[in-house]
């Protein structure tokens, strides 16, 4: 049993290598909530364990449920295999003006199913739109319905400066003043949106802008995220570690000084190795960033259209083959340090009492298996909140007969 018990804080360094394992261990499991982790003949010996119901485990690897800390679930339908232009944004964003909250929460509840068959219990979703109001308020108000149904989801507002394609760029000084004082605000009144997170483009003369934006974010109590995808993102981490952000994401191309920085700074380092797979092949630089003391963690960048993959399994494999971590140290960033970038880690993350029994049965007898099965679903049994809402099930052929309608 893999609980990542350890200090309240993010693993950085020989700490991400520390998964707290118990050989012979045992939860149990009160209301949803992890009473105690221990021994398993210590925890059968206690007087809350003498009538509970009993799932087996033998033989298995045991572990926290992943945390995606960096998707993309309803990003507008634009048809592009390299990442989006703002026109074609733009396009997807008139679509989803036009597309019901409906048929968005049944196309987005499809994709969390899957997340939970593999092994995902907690997902932060972006918007990402523009700055377009309707599109915006309509991916918010499907995430906010869709929570614990079955994962617990954290909103994030992505904010992409500038966008021609909705204003002109005489109108940006009064856009930024709208979505500072307006938009912003409103959001989070709502609590639509945990975090506000800035697209950031080397071209567009963020620097104000950007900075504002943040400001904004963290006087109103949001926590603050940044992209930084670009070829040059020193810019990028600087601003994230000057506003405390909760992460900065991607780092592709980050060089040893922006590495020091996070080593210096409390903002986690989000690595999303999937969308290098999809793309051009350039994975961030793990190895770099965690010697340089950078807590890193690793999310999937889910997006349907441009990186559609969902297994945070592939994702600790790809760190593993690709980027040079070890299995501990994948499986520390796609769990508790995941947790932290979400500032979620109080109550998700590790196997630890007080914390959410959200808990992974996998079909491996030891966890350096798991970056050894690239796209298998390894996972047995997914528990949410001490609910299973995924079980393995046999394979077995249906008869035709049960096909036929029974008129």
């Amino acid at each position: 049993m893999l609980t990542l018990r350890g200090p309240k804080i993010p693993r950085r360094g020989s700490a991400l290598e520390e998964l707290a394992i118990i050989h012979d261990g045992s939860l149990l499991v009160r209301d949803g909530v992890l009473q105690e982790v221990g021994p398993t003949r210590r925890v059968e010996n206690l007087a809350l364990a003498r009538n509970a119901v009993e799932i087996s485990a033998g033989g298995r690897v045991v572990m926290p449920g992943f945390v995606d800390s960096h998707t993309h679930l309803l990003f507008p339908s634009v048809a592009r295999a390299a990442g989006p232009s703002d026109s074609e944004v733009a396009a997807g964003a008139r679509t989803l003006r036009s597309t019901t909250g409906m048929r968005l929460e049944t196309r987005a509840r499809l994709h969390l199913e899957a997340m939970a068959r593999h092994g995902t219990t907690t997902v932060e979703v972006k918007t990402g739109c523009g700055p377009d109001p309707s599109a915006e308020m309509k991916i918010l108000r499907v995430l906010a319905s869709l929570k614990q149904k079955p994962l617990d989801i954290v909103p994030t507002f992505l904010l992409r400066l500038p966008h021609a394609d909705f204003w002109a760029e005489d109108q940006w000084p009064a856009v930024e003043e709208w979505i500072g004082a307006e938009f912003l605000p409103k959001i989070r009144r709502r609590r639509l949106a945990r975090f506000a997170d800035l697209y950031w483009q080397e071209d567009a003369g963020l620097g104000a802008s950007g900075r504002q934006y943040l400001e904004v974010a963290r006087r109103i109590g949001m926590g603050a995220k940044v992209h930084a995808e670009v070829p040059s993102p020193s810019a990028a981490v600087a601003l994230a570690a000057e506003h405390h952000a909760a992460s900065v994401d991607h780092l592709e191309y980050a060089s040893a000084d922006d590495a020091a920085v996070l080593g210096r700074s409390g903002t986690v380092a989000t690595l999303l190795p999937g969308a290098s797979f999809h793309r051009d092949g350039c994975y961030a630089p793990a190895r770099s960033l965690i010697q340089a003391g950078a807590a890193v963690a690793l999310a999937t960048n889910f997006n349907p259209h441009h990186t559609p993959t969902l297994n945070m399994q592939a994702i600790v494999q790809l760190a593993c083959y690709r980027m040079g971590m070890t299995p501990a140290q994948a499986i520390s960033a796609a769990t508790i340090n995941g947790a932290h970038a979400l500032a979620c880690a109080d109550t998700v993350g590790s196997l630890e009492p007080g914390k959410s029994a959200d808990v992974l049965i996998l079909n491996i007898s030891d966890y350096h298996d798991l970056a050894h099965h690239f796209g298998m679903n390894l996972v047995h049994t997914t528990i949410k909140r001490g609910e299973i809402i995924w079980e393995e099930g046999k394979v077995a052929p249906r008869p035709v007969q049960a096909l036929r309608p029974s008129w």
